[in-house]
């Protein structure tokens, strides 16, 4: 189990992958993300994970259920197991964020340098 000690909105506002795993544990994943303008996270659903997400740059929504929501810097987003969700950087800036998954969503380690590179990861390995 990795013990992490940072300065995270350092590390979140560093991120220029769209997504980095800084840490797994056995009940827990902090990930850090970069959307580019326009770009989302895409539609989504954990069946068995929450998720806990802090804006730290851009502005946008989040839609949760069919439902948006308006964020932007220091927006918290709480994200219960089984709600389809949707990240929207909606500024001309890149949106920088992180994520606490729990349990544990992506393989320890991983690094996405853009969103196609995500997709095609997930299609593969099915995360």
């Amino acid at each position: 189990m990795p013990i992490y000690v940072e300065n995270i909105e350092k590390a979140t506002l560093e991120n220029d992958n769209f997504r980095k795993v800084l840490a797994t544990n056995k009940f827990s994943q902090l990930v850090v993300m970069n959307l580019k303008p326009g770009e989302n996270i895409g539609m989504e659903v954990h069946n068995d994970v929450d998720q806990f997400i802090r804006i730290e740059q851009g502005s946008g929504k989040v839609a949760l259920d069919g439902q948006d929501y308006p964020i932007e810097d220091s927006f918290a987003v709480v994200i219960p197991a089984g709600t389809e969700h949707n990240i929207i950087n909606e500024s001309s800036e890149d949106m920088k964020l992180y994520s606490i998954y729990s349990p544990a969503e992506h393989p320890d380690g991983t690094i996405h340098t853009d969103k196609a590179e995500a997709e095609a990861c997930e299609a593969k390995h099915h995360h």
